[in-house]
Parts: C-alpha cells; sequence; structure tokens
C-alpha cells in the first residue's frame, strides 16, 4: 500500500454571474443553475446546492426590493475554495 498523495488535475475555471427575480422561483433558479454547472465540471455539487439555496431564499426573501433582482455569482479559485454571492 503506497503513502504517495498524488494532486488532482486542476478544475475547469468557473466563474458565471446571472441576474435572477427575488421570488422563489428565483431562488431555485439559482440552486439549478449552480448544480448544473458543478455537475458539467465533473465536481461535487450537494453542498454547494445548500448554501446557495440558502444564500438566494434569503436573497429572495429578506432583501428584497420591490421590483429589483438578486444577482448571483459563483466562482471556483485554483485553491478549490468555492466562492457564492447573492
Amino acid at each position: 500500500m503506497s503513502n504517495k498523495i498524488t494532486a488532482c488535475p486542476p478544475a475547469e475555471a468557473l466563474d458565471f454571474s446571472v441576474l435572477l427575480s427575488a421570488t422563489r422561483r428565483g431562488a431555485r433558479l439559482a440552486r439549478l443553475m449552480t448544480v448544473a454547472e458543478l455537475s458539467a465540471r465533473g465536481l461535487p455539487t450537494e453542498s454547494a446546492a445548500l448554501v446557495v439555496a440558502e444564500l438566494a431564499a434569503n436573497a429572495a426573501l429578506h432583501g428584497a426590493v420591490p421590483g429589483r433582482s438578486f444577482r448571483l455569482r459563483v466562482s471556483l479559485h485554483e485553491t478549490a475554495l468555492l466562492r457564492v454571492g447573492a
């Protein structure tokens, strides 16, 4: 048995941003789009889906100004750090 640690290949760059309506539908779309983007790159989605769902729902429910949308931005850095902003 070898204790050799092999580095994972670098993930394809991820940086997307989308403007969504401040509604429950917009929050749902934020989660679905994040999962689709991560899945397309072969990255795990479960934790990111939970975080995005919570942030987007909070943005739509508590941070909404009538008639305004919210922006979802998701980016992946070389250090495998996923940043989510809503």
